[in-house]
Order: C-alpha cells, then structure tokens, then sequence
C-alpha cells in the first residue's frame, strides 16, 4: 500500500470498503446500482413536476426541490465511488479526488439538516399562524432561506475538510470505508486531531443539535395548534401537510444518530462485526434515505400524486 515521501503525506488512499467480503459485493453492487437509479428518477420526477406544476409553486414545495437535488448531489458524490469499488479489486482514490469527494458528502449532509429545519419553519407558519404566512414566506424570504442552507452547509464542509486534508498521514493509508469519509480518514492521521475533534464536535451542535432542538419546537406548536382544531377533518387535513416532512425528519435523524451515537465494542470480534455493521448503516443513510424522500412525499402529498399524475399523462399524449 503505497505511501509516499518522508513528510508524511500520501499520493493515494486505498478504499477497503467490502474486501474481506467479496460476495457481499456483488448482491449489493445490484442492490444499490438500483437504488441509485430510483434516486435518480424519483427525485428528477419531484424536481420536475416542482418546476412544471404552477399549483406547486409555493415555499413548501420550492424547499422539496432542493431537498431533491440535493439527494441527487449526495448520491453522485458517493455512490459510483462506492459501485466502482464492488468491481475493483484493489480499490484507491486520489489524495486530491478524497478531498473533492469528502468535501461534497459532508457539505451534501450539513445543508440537509438546515434546510430540514427550513422546512420545519415553513410548515410552523402555514399551520400556526396561516393569515401571515403570505407575508411571511414570500419569495423574498423563503429563496434567501434555501441559499444560507446551502452556503453553511459548503461553509462547515470547507472547515471540516481544509482541517482534515493538512494533517500528515504517515502510517497505513486504507480507509475502513466505502469512501473518503471525514472520520474513517481521521484515523489515519499520525499527528494530535484533538483541533479537528473539537471542531467536529461544534460543527455537530450547529448541524444537528440546534436543527433538531428547532425541528423538535416546531412541532410542538404545529401538534398543539392542530390539536385545537375542532373538526376531525380540519385536523387531518392540517396533519397531512405536514406528516411527509415529519417522516423525512426521522428517518434522517434516526439514521444519524444510530450511526455516531451507539457504544463501540471491546470485543475484537466483536469490533470487525460491528466494522461491517456501521458500513452497511452508512450505506443506508447514504442511499436508502435519499430514495424514500421522492417516495414519502409521493404517498403523502396529494398535490405531489396529482402532479405526478398530470406529467404521466402530458407524457403519454406526447409520445402518442
């Protein structure tokens, strides 16, 4: 495994990814070349109908666009990366194409949890307060709001990875990972990375300690205001605007905090099985959740069916 000169840096990084389980490889080089073919096709369809749609042109459904392309963004960093390894033998990435590569993941996963709570936002205004919410998320508003989510994602990105990528790295240079993933990378440094811990450990409050303790408020205030609606249809019509984005929150969460808050094991078999584990969960963070968001919001969004039913139905006169 090739490292370079005496300064400590490296030419290349070799990806471990599933080596030490080839036939693994090959199911989930299917599973997942399929996945990514549903992302692309889901969320193309959600950015679609979102531009095409003039009853879809409101804050709710500009922030489910970029959600969109924004799962598109992700997946591309990371997933014919991750294909290309299931076919290679001896899998290695640039030290430069590492850098790009952790850089687009992690700025992907930063804005994500911001404009999650964007959203979260626009759904508290439309339920509690919907006389002001013309005024309130207007174009003027609602476009600067997608642009800070995107800048503090690529912001903390550019930190994170500026401060990951000057550290020597002297010793062995094989990621215990699919990609270039800013921990798994850590590892390998041979100098102290108690700055990039630190730093790390902010970057988390900011990205996700503050967006889930706002996501988690907002929904305490949209609960209660629907909870004094009179009507059962006035409450369920009320709950339905919102029930999509809440189930995107979840399962974004969940997987999160599964992934950096479970206990490490002691045990070294322990430790190679949960090395395996903790590589399948980031498989599923990083192409399972994009691929249900379209889905999500598909059998939860009325106006999202019907504008998907239209584009299917425009589409068949076309090719008639």
């Amino acid at each position: 495994m090739e490292t370079t000169n005496q300064t400590g840096s490296v030419s290349e990084f070799v990806l471990l990814g599933l080596s030490a389980h080839p036939k693994l490889e090959k199911t989930f080089f299917v599973l997942i070349l399929l996945m990514y073919l549903v992302i692309l096709l889901g969320n193309g369809v959600l950015i679609l109908v979102t531009l095409l749609d003039s009853h879809l042109h409101t804050p709710m459904y500009f922030f489910l666009g970029n959600l969109s392309f924004l799962d598109i963004c992700y997946t591309t960093s990371s997933v014919p990366l991750i294909l290309d390894s299931f076919l290679i033998p001896r899998k290695t990435i640039s030290f430069s194409g590492c850098a790009v590569q952790m850089f687009l993941s992690f700025a992907m996963g930063a804005t994500e949890c911001v404009l999650l709570s964007m959203m979260a936002f626009d759904r508290y205004v439309a339920i509690c307060n919907p006389l002001r919410y013309p005024v309130v998320m207007s174009k003027a508003a609602y476009m600067p709001m997608a642009v800070i989510s995107w800048a503090a994602g690529s912001a903390a990105s550019m930190v994170q990875t500026s401060l990951a990528m000057r550290l020597p790295f002297c010793g062995d240079n094989v990621i215990n990972h699919f990609t270039c993933e800013i921990l798994a990378v850590l590892k390998l440094a041979c100098a102290d990375i108690s700055i990039n811990v630190i730093s790390m450990g902010v970057t988390n409050v900011i990205f996700l300690g503050i967006p889930v303790l706002f996501i988690s408020f907002s929904y305490v205030f949209i609960l209660a205001t629907i909870l004094r609606i009179p009507s059962t249809e006035g409450r369920k019509k009320a709950f339905s605007t919102c029930s999509a984005h809440l189930t995107v929150v979840i399962v974004f969460y969940r997987t999160i905090l599964f992934m950096y808050g479970k206990p490490k094991s002691k045990d070294p078999l322990g430790a190679d099985k949960q090395d395996l584990a903790d590589k399948l969960i980031s498989l599923f963070y990083g192409v399972v959740t994009p691929m249900l968001n379209p889905i999500i919001y598909s059998l939860r969004n009325k106006d999202v069916k019907a504008a998907v039913r239209n584009l299917v139905v425009f589409q068949k006169h076309v090719t008639q």
